[in-house]
Parts: structure tokens; sequence; C-alpha cells
């Protein structure tokens, strides 16, 4: 399956499952079935207003021995391309050794805060795919990435399956677009990278046309950690670097929304350093545009008065004992 391409590499070359069970949340509503193909959408833009202010820089590295950034490249997300070669063999644009961190699911209560204190003590970064749900849970930890400057892309409203056929074309669209918004409204108005992840890595060719017609970067990976089924860090870090020193570079999926993610990123950065690999960031040249219809309806939804369905853990805190 491949998408239109229509990447620029800044700088030099302008360079200048996700299979993962998702049980610790409340599940989706259930959708009604029904049938018709999905059509791509009509101009849709692809920038965010000018008036986004820039996000925040990444903080001055203090850890003469952190394992840092390589190299950070610049993606013109035009025509939706692909990256990871999971699915994607177009765009080939890591060197040796060099890897780009990605992490699903988030954000979470415990476990992202860990992940980012394990990537600032390192002075490196990551891709944050997030769940719209997620980030209506906790708006305060997914800003905390973004003011990391981190790159924030999205991975459904609320991780449903896309390739599911009982999904009509209108229910796919608002997994796509309502998460885009949750995310934007988590983050105070700014708005996310056109950046997509698909939950467990379905590519229906059908969204994958909606996603190019709307100019959105889909990601699959390189190799894939299955921190879901590992039971704890070593086995996260083990799997990941058998697979990453057989192909000697990659983008590396895992979830920030698991414990022993968390637990594992620490020694995996240490490890990354020690071997001589080195992390590629990936910025969008322009933030994703939401779209007003799909803005309106989550400002609705959060303001209805309901019963939460969060987790007793980010309800209530023990302060003294």
């Amino acid at each position: 399956m491949r998408v239109a391409a229509g990447v620029i590499l800044a700088g030099a070359m302008s360079l200048s499952m996700s299979g993962a069970a998702w049980s610790q949340t409340p599940p989706a509503k259930p959708v009604a079935a029904t049938q018709g193909a999905a059509t791509a959408p009509q101009a849709i833009p692809a920038a965010a207003p000018a008036s986004q202010p820039p996000q925040p820089a990444r903080a001055a590295c203090t850890n003469p021995n952190a394992l840092g950034v390589g190299r950070t490249v610049e993606i013109d997300t035009s025509g939706g391309p692909g990256f990871g070669f999971e699915h994607f063999k177009d765009l080939d644009f890591l060197r040796d050794h060099e890897v780009v961190l990605t992490f699903d699911d988030g954000p979470w209560l415990g476990t992202t805060p860990a992940v980012l204190k394990a990537l600032a003590d390192e002075c490196t970064t990551g891709i944050f795919f997030t769940i719209g749900k997620h980030a209506t849970y906790y708006p305060e930890i997914l800003k905390q990435v973004y003011a990391a400057g981190h790159t924030v892309g999205t991975h459904t409203w609320s991780h449903a399956n896309l390739n599911n056929k009982k999904l009509s074309e209108d229910q796919r669209k608002e997994e796509i677009e309502k998460g885009i918004s949750a995310v934007k409204w988590a983050l105070g108005g700014n708005s996310p990278a056109p950046f997509f992840r698909f939950p467990a890595l379905q590519h229906p060719p059908e969204v994958v046309t909606y996603l190019g017609n709307r100019n959105v970067g889909i990601f699959s990976c390189d190799l894939d950690s299955f921190d879901f089924k590992a039971r704890n860090a070593k086995q996260v870090i083990d799997t990941t670097f058998k697979k990453l020193n057989k192909l000697g570079k990659g983008i590396i999926l895992m979830h920030d929304f698991h414990k022993q993610t968390a637990e594992a990123v620490p020694e995996l950065l240490r490890r990354l350093k020690e071997e001589g690999y080195k992390v590629v960031a990936m910025r969008a040249k322009a933030p994703v545009q939401s779209l007003a219809k799909y803005d309106e309806e989550l400002s609705k939804d959060l303001k209805l008065p309901t019963v939460s369905q969060r987790p007793v853990s980010s309800v209530v805190t023990t302060v003294s004992e």
C-alpha cells in the first residue's frame, strides 16, 4: 500500500499495534454499523493559522554525556507521505545508526511523565501519537509533552481500529478529526503536527486516501518493541535491541501508556548512546488545521454534565497520611 508522496526533508535535504492493548481506559461507545466507501475531502487546508505561536524549543542540555539529538528533519506532509518500512518503503531517509523514538496511546498519569523525565535527562526527543480521549483526561500532561519540545501527533479519538468494516465512513472520519480536535483543545488551542498513526497499524486504503487529501503524514514503524506484550522493562529493551541491531536504524514504536515502557526508557536511551545510535527529531513544516465541525462537537461534549469515567488514580490523590 502506498500513499502520495510529497516530503521535503529540510536543511541539507531540507533536512534542512500500533498493536497495543487499550485496556486501562473506558472503552469507546458502541457505534452503529453502516455501509459506504470513504470519499476524499476537497480543498481541506493542511496548515494551521499563521497566528499559532511557535512550539517551545527543547531546553538547553546540561548533561555533557547525554544521548542528545543527532539531527532534526522537517517534513512537508503534502499528499500524506508514509513513514516506516513496516508498510511504506519509499521514504528511506534515516542514515545508519539513526533512530526515531515514537510513543503511542498517551498521555497517561505516571507513565508519560516518567518517559518525559528520561528523555529530558538524556536531552533527546520523540514523537507522541496521542489518543484524543486521553488528551481530554490529562491535558496538563500533554501540555508538558508539548512544552518540552517533543512532536505531538494523533492516534484517533478512541483507539478504534479503522479497519473495522462495521465503522461507516463518517465514523472513521470522526475518529481521525475528533482526535485532532481533542489534542488541539488539550494543548490550549495549539495544533498538533499533521502526523498520524493508525491503531494496530491497520491501514484501510480509503482512509489512507482521506489522510492524503487531508495532507496528514502517516506513520507505521520500522520496528515494534512489542512493549504491550512485555512482562517487564528488560523484555522491552531486549526485544528492541535485537531488532534494532539487525536493521541498524529505524523508527521505533513504543507506548508511553505502559508501566514497563516507562521503566525501560532510561536504560534504552543509555544503550542507544553506548552503541553509537543517534536520535533524529522529526518536525512538521506546519501544524495540522482542525475542522470547525469537530472542534464544536468536542466543545459541546466537554461541557455536558457527565459522571466522570476517569480512573480513580486521576480523581483521588492522597496528600497526607
